[in-house]
């Protein structure tokens, strides 16, 4: 069940209305567990049978934690969910990396990938050792647990939400009211303009063109790449936003996903604009465990280096993933050597942020590509000036254009507010004046009369 389909949609407002209906009740449980077996039934709309798998994830997270003054209990909190993550995510993947090692045939599982299965592991992880740091308590209503690891809106694509934000709101009496109705609305509406009027059409030129590299010019090759720097940014931003939003409808806060990633300076200011969760996660439960920047500069970067080929790996079962990551990594490590000046010029800024823009466009091609000699092709032609055939995909320019629209907007609100960081999320209008009516009614017309009708799922839905 996406969140782009009639099936969300109704699916949302049956849940909508039956919690309306439950908060009456002082006891917030009924709601809860409503929420609980809805999270559940939305999970199993794809394979029901992966139900079980995250129960079982869930009771061994509320299990180890109630005894996580334990040694045993502990390790077996965190061994449970990177277990199940490393057999369903990762096992054919080193079957086969043996099998080209040595040579030889040793054969692979039939293993279905569920569905989001590296964010609620990660969840559970976050939960377990959370708990034994004593930053909160070891939960003792198994419902309010299980809601945390499986609620609906970050189920299957995130963002990842740590046990420490989340399960205290669950002990506050949390209501739906109309000021988180309407920030929440517009959030999924304008999530849904970046999935389904931009990332879906761009989808179309940008898979045309990296399945068949060869066919194409250096210029559409090009053009291609830039297409999917904007797909993927659009297309799991948006996703972030519907979640988000979602969650805000029913009263429950996440934290923003992306923040303007593509104006980063440099690729240590992207890595805290995108994919914010995970980044947060990396760095609090990996580089600060492996020594962070505590054991001198060499440690440092290797640890830093560690940290992203884990997360290059945690994104798929693939070496393509493990180069990305590692060139985002080294990129890291560069980047702490380079002396920072806190006042440049401006056009100096801008060819950093133009600079960060074309690194981490070129490490989207081994993020995007199946396989490294696919990657190559992609490469090669854009340095080669390869010849084939042009094509300047109109949606592309319209992506661009509504990036630098959004872009400028946001750096002008930053001036006038005084404030010292540009800051991307949106600006949500009042729907009590006819201004905020007038531009929710013009963007729902242009899901409505532009959204990409094909089937296309979240990118991150993959992972």
């Amino acid at each position: 069940m996406s969140f782009a389909s009639l099936e969300f949609l109704i699916f949302f407002s049956v849940v909508f209305v039956f919690v309306l209906f439950l908060q009456k009740f002082k006891n917030t449980l009924y709601k809860e567990f409503f929420l609980l077996v809805a999270s559940y039934f939305f999970y199993g709309y794809w394979d029901w049978r992966f139900c079980f798998l995250l129960l079982f994830v869930t009771v061994a997270a509320y299990i180890t934690a109630l005894f996580s003054h334990k040694k045993l209990a502990l390790a077996v909190g965190i061994i449970v969910p990177l277990v199940v993550l490393g057999f369903f995510k990762y096992f054919n993947f080193f079957l086969d990396s043996l099998e080209t090692l040595i040579n030889k045939d040793i054969g692979t599982l039939a293993i279905i990938l569920p569905v989001g299965i590296s964010f609620y592991t990660f969840q559970a992880l976050s939960y377990v050792i959370d708990v034994k740091r004593e930053k909160i308590p070891a939960e003792k209503i198994f419902i309010k647990l299980a809601l945390y690891i499986s609620f609906f809106p970050q189920l299957v694509a995130g963002p990842i939400v740590k046990a420490s934000d989340f399960l205290p709101q669950l002990r506050k009496d949390r209501h739906i009211t109309l000021k988180n109705v309407e920030t929440g609305i517009q959030l999924m509406v304008f999530g849904l303009v970046k999935k389904i009027v931009i990332a879906d059409h761009l989808s179309v030129f940008v898979d045309d063109v990296f399945n068949t590299p060869a066919a194409f010019s250096w210029i559409s090759i090009l053009l291609a790449v830039i297409s999917y720097s904007i797909q993927i940014y659009f297309d799991f931003s948006g996703y972030s936003d519907i979640a988000i939003g979602c969650a805000k409808c029913f009263g429950y806060d996440f934290c923003p996903n992306f923040n303007m990633p593509y104006i980063s300076e440099n690729v240590t200011a992207f890595w805290r604009r995108w994919h914010i969760s995970l980044s947060t996660w990396l760095k609090e439960y990996l580089y600060i465990p492996l020594g962070g920047n505590r054991k001198g500069k060499a440690r440092q970067y290797i640890n830093l280096f560690i940290t992203m080929l884990l997360g290059g790996l945690w994104h798929g079962a693939s070496w393509t993933f493990v180069f990305w990551g590692a060139l985002h990594g080294g990129a890291l490590c560069i980047d702490k050597l380079i002396p920072k000046k806190k006042k440049r010029k401006t056009i100096f800024r801008v060819l950093s942020v133009l600079g960060t823009f074309l690194f981490v466009s070129f490490t989207w091609i081994f993020f995007r590509s199946d396989s490294f000699t696919n990657a190559w092709l992609i490469i090669k032609g854009i340095f080669t000036l390869q010849d084939g055939i042009i094509q300047p995909f109109f949606w592309t320019f319209i992506a661009i254009a509504v990036v630098c629209i959004g872009t400028v907007i946001a750096i002008i609100r930053t001036k006038k507010r005084n404030e010292y960081e540009v800051n991307g999320f949106y600006p949500l209008f009042n729907l009590n004046t006819v201004l905020g009516l007038t531009i929710l009614f013009l963007v729902c017309g242009l899901i409505l009369g532009l959204a990409f009708t094909g089937e296309h799922p979240f990118v991150y839905f993959q992972f």
